[in-house]
C-alpha cells in the first residue's frame, strides 16, 4: 500500500514509537490522526504536521473514544487506510513480592486492558471502516500494524502482566490477518526489544546503558526511528501479512 495521500490513525501517537512513526509517514505524504490520552502531546504533533495532521484525544480501552478518533479521520480526510497501534503501558510487579504480598490483580488487569484489549478494540473498529472502503489496484483496502514486545517470548521476572498482554497481541495477529484477508486488510505485529522511549527515559542512565549492552548488535537501545522504518516497510510491502517481526538486535532477555 502506498503511503502518500493515504490516511493513517496512530494510537499512542503523541510520544515514543507512535510519534516517530507518525512523523515518518507524514514525511512520505501521509495524512495522520494522532490519537492519545495525552491531549497536549497529540495536539502539538498534529499542529506540527499542519494540514496533514489531526488530533484525537482517545483512550484505546473505550469503544466510544476510539469511534470518535476514527470519525475524526473520516470527517477530516474522508477515508481510513491504516492503523498503527502504539498505545500501551508497562506494568512491573512480582507474583509474590519480598513482603509476601501477591501481585495486585487490578494492575494485571490494567496491562491486559490497555495492551491487549485496547489493541483489539482499535483493530475491530478501524477494520470495520477500512473494509467498506474501495480497494486499490492490488485489491488492498487497509493495513494494521500492532506493537508487541520481545517480552511476549522471553518475559523477565516481574513482567507477568506485561508479557501476557503482549503475548496476546502476538497470538491474535495471525487469526485476525486470516479473517481480514477477505477484505484486503493486512495485519502485522512488531515485537521491539529495548527501545529509547519515554518509559525507558525514566530509568537511570546506567540502567539504560546496561540494557542496551545486553543487545548483541547493535549494542544499544533501539531508536524509535528504526521502529518507524519497519512500520513503513510493512505498509509498503504487500506480502507482509499475519506475521510478528522481532526488532531486537538479536536480544534474548535474561530471566532478570
Amino acid at each position: 500500500m502506498q503511503i502518500k495521500g493515504n490516511v493513517y490513525l496512530v494510537t499512542g501517537g503523541g510520544s515514543g514509537l507512535g510519534q516517530a512513526t507518525a512523523r515518518r509517514l507524514a514525511a512520505h505524504g501521509a495524512r495522520l490522526v494522532i490519537a492519545d490520552t495525552d491531549a497536549p502531546a497529540a495536539r502539538t504533533l498534529a499542529e506540527e504536521l499542519g494540514e496533514h495532521g489531526r488530533c484525537a484525544v482517545a483512550d484505546v480501552t473505550q469503544a466510544e473514544s476510539m469511534q470518535q478518533a476514527i470519525a475524526t479521520a473520516m470527517s477530516a480526510f474522508g477515508a481510513l487506510h491504516g492503523l498503527i497501534n502504539c498505545a500501551g503501558v508497562v506494568v512491573g510487579r512480582k507474583v509474590v513480592d519480598r513482603e509476601g504480598e501477591p501481585h495486585p490483580l487490578d494492575l494485571f488487569a490494567r496491562a491486559v486492558e490497555v495492551n491487549l484489549i485496547g489493541t483489539f478494540n482499535a483493530i475491530r473498529l478501524a477494520a470495520r471502516v477500512m473494509a467498506q472502503g474501495p480497494p486499490n489496484a492490488d485489491g488492498e483496502r487497509g493495513v494494521i500494524v500492532n506493537s508487541a514486545s520481545v517480552a511476549a517470548y522471553d518475559g523477565q521476572i516481574g513482567q507477568a502482566a506485561y508479557a501476557a498482554s503482549k503475548a496476546g497481541v502476538v497470538g491474535m495477529t495471525l487469526p485476525i490477518a486470516r479473517e481480514l484477508a477477505a477484505y484486503g486488510i493486512r495485519v502485522v505485529t512488531i515485537a521491539p526489544g529495548v527501545f529509547a522511549t519515554p518509559m525507558m527515559a525514566g530509568l537511570p542512565e546506567k540502567v539504560r546503558a546496561v540494557l542496551g549492552q545486553q543487545t548483541p548488535f547493535p549494542s544499544r537501545l533501539g531508536r524509535p526511528s528504526e521502529f518507524a522504518a519497519l512500520a513503513q516497510h510493512i505498509i509498503e510491502n504487500a506480502m507482509l501479512n499475519g506475521e510478528t517481526i522481532r526488532l531486537d538486535g538479536a536480544l534474548r532477555m535474561p530471566a532478570k
